[in-house]
């Protein structure tokens, strides 16, 4: 996100994407950039995971783009996708604000063709008119908030006459529909793409004022169906600010969690459905397990086994494959809740009175958010220790090397670690009894310890060697 900053600093087009999640550890930057304004073009893109599939909370990135004041996109399909980056970057410009650009878990997991525009050329490089345009001193941020205020009738008036958002009459009035994103995809899959009722296609934010007017002026009330949290329910609350009747998550017509689907959206519009029997708990979201080989099966074997004698509770894991040591038949850990959170959280626990407390943290989770979490427990001397499982990759997002690759000896040494209680393990069967003897060790030591595991992602080395055959 940052670095997504500086390029717009120096006049180019840039864009920053990430995870529902990913947007909290950028917020910072993020809602400032709203505040510094842009120089290139700037798109922030958010993939929301609403149902959780792969995520800690399915919170809605709308609310952060709400918060920051800047015009938000959410694409109901792959065209208005590909047009919304493209047409993003003139709007970022035009009112000198980031774009969000979010889509949802459907959008992301599925595939369309798309027809490709003419493409357009990268900025040269420029600096801003104002050379404190970027620097948030308070009596400068002021000012610029105030010119961020100043901008958003400007924001809504593209809202209102965006292509994105349209009014779709209906002969039957007894309800009129809001339909955001991919939501208005599942509403007309439900009637073959001709609705009876009247709809509010939403797919750019803030909310059409126009559009949402006439709707309710015409209709009985009103049904809204998005994606994530009720974030347009919630506004229409208010913007209404009279008695029609609103229907959605909040009132109980739509669930108030999980991923909306067209079978959903038929039950809260009284369209029966046929559903089949009920997935046999057997079958049923069964849970993903560490590969076959996988190092961390033996990181765990020693760990557990190391701390039979100080029993229960006292592992603080982290985010990565290694996660998966918590299902059976590990039981390993007892904490996964954001990126970096291991060693922390181990420090707290540790001040709380839990000694020994272990940490356990990948080798790509370790350089993106778990480096600064080390220097604390080095300058505490906490007595934790913290298993950094290096697996040379970054095994959950594509296999890419780690940024830790032939580093995390070094780099726990520059932190400040002592090089006496710096242990690397090689994690295989036939060296358990070693590498037991070694976590007990550092278990006993009334200090900060780091245990480094070392062997090489189980899918990546049989890529590497595959590839590694077929060039010979």
């Amino acid at each position: 996100m940052e670095a997504a900053i500086g390029m717009s600093y120096a006049g180019k087009r840039a864009m920053a994407q990430m995870k529902h999640v990913g947007l909290n550890v950028a917020a910072d930057a993020f809602v400032n950039a709203s505040i510094t304004g842009v120089n290139g073009g700037l798109i922030v893109v958010a993939a929301d995971d609403p149902s959780m599939h792969s995520s800690q909370n399915e919170q809605d990135s709308r609310f952060y783009g709400d918060f920051a004041l800047i015009p938000i996109f959410e694409p109901s399909n792959q065209q208005e996708a590909y047009e919304m980056a493209k047409n993003g970057f003139d709007l970022s410009e035009k009112y000198n604000v980031p774009v969000l650009l979010r889509l949802t878990t459907r959008l992301a997991h599925s595939r369309a063709g798309v027809e490709l525009d003419n493409k357009n050329e990268q900025n040269t490089m420029s600096l801003p008119k104002d050379p404190r345009q970027f620097v948030l001193l308070p009596s400068i941020a002021r000012k610029n908030y105030k010119k961020l205020l100043e901008m958003q009738n400007a924001i809504q008036e593209a809202s209102d006459n965006s292509e994105y958002n349209k009014y779709i009459d209906g002969n039957d009035k007894s309800i009129g529909i809001v339909a955001c994103g991919i939501a208005y995809n599942y509403l007309m899959e439900n009637y073959n793409g001709n609705c009876p009722y009247p709809v509010v296609k939403i797919s750019q934010y803030p909310i059409p004022k126009n559009h949402l007017t006439k709707l309710r002026n015409e209709c009985e009330k009103i049904l809204v169906l998005e994606d994530g949290y009720p974030l347009v329910e919630k506004n229409l609350r208010g913007f209404y600010n009279e008695g029609i009747e609103i229907k959605g998550r909040l009132d109980g017509s739509l669930p108030r969690d999980g991923e909306l689907n067209p079978n959903i959206v038929a039950k809260s519009l009284n369209i029966t459905i046929k559903e089949g029997e009920n997935i046999p708990d057997l079958v049923k979201m069964r849970p993903p397990s560490l590969c076959k080989g996988c190092g961390h099966r033996d990181v765990y074997n020693a760990m557990n086994e190391a701390l039979e004698e100080y029993g229960d509770g006292r592992v603080f894991s982290d985010i990565g494959c290694y996660t998966l040591g918590a299902l059976p038949p590990f039981n390993a850990i007892n904490s996964c809740v954001d990126m970096g959170a291991s060693i922390t959280m181990a420090i707290g626990a540790s001040d709380a009175g839990l000694v020994p407390a272990v940490a356990v943290i990948g080798d790509s989770t370790f350089t993106h958010s778990g480096m600064t979490g080390l220097l604390d427990a080095v300058i505490k001397d906490s007595p934790i220790v913290v298993i950094i499982s290096d697996n040379s990759t970054t095994g959950m997002t594509g296999g890419q090397d780690s940024a830790a690759l032939g580093r995390i000896v070094d780099i726990c040494k520059g932190i400040g670690v002592n090089p006496d209680h710096i242990r690397v393990l090689n994690p295989l069967r036939k060296y358990h009894e070693e590498n037991l003897a070694v976590i007990k060790e550092e278990l006993a030591y009334n200090g900060l310890s780091v245990v480094i595991p070392q062997r090489e992602c189980i899918q990546t080395a049989a890529r590497r060697l595959k590839a590694a055959k077929k060039n010979k």
